[in-house]
């Protein structure tokens, strides 16, 4: 059972060991849960890294990370939350892991201090890393 829906930058903050790495960790010990396009960005970031792909997804897989499909529903949800994410400079994977935190009831974990500006809107409990 998964404690949270973690966002690729959490994650990132927890692998590079910035900010926050010790926030991460502590959600991710928790077990947490991902949308698979937020693995997809997570891949992305490492491969930019320099990372070879054995190795990224060796680290990925460490996480022991419950992945969701995007599937039509939220996709749908995800896209509609175009108006609130849009000026805030959300990507899609950022509205794919509010719509999975939202559909799952759990809290958003992220390091993207700016979900805290829309949480309520959204209707989901933004938890920042530090």
């Amino acid at each position: 059972m998964s404690a949270c829906v973690i966002d690729t930058s959490a994650i990132m903050a927890y692998l590079n060991e910035e900010n926050g790495a010790d926030t991460s960790e502590s959600w991710l010990d928790r077990g947490a849960s991902i949308s698979a396009l937020c693995v997809q960005e997570t891949m992305a970031n490492l491969v930019r890294r320099g990372v070879d792909q054995e190795s990224a997804l060796e680290m990925i897989n460490a996480l022991g990370l419950e992945t969701h499909s995007l599937d039509f529903a939220l996709a749908i949800d995800g896209g509609a939350l175009i108006p609130l994410t849009q000026p805030k400079g959300l990507s899609h994977g950022d509205r794919a892991c509010l719509s999975l935190a939202r559909r799952l009831g759990l809290p958003a974990v992220t390091a993207d201090r700016v979900w805290a500006e829309i949480a309520d809107d959204v209707g989901v409990e933004v938890i920042l890393v530090r």
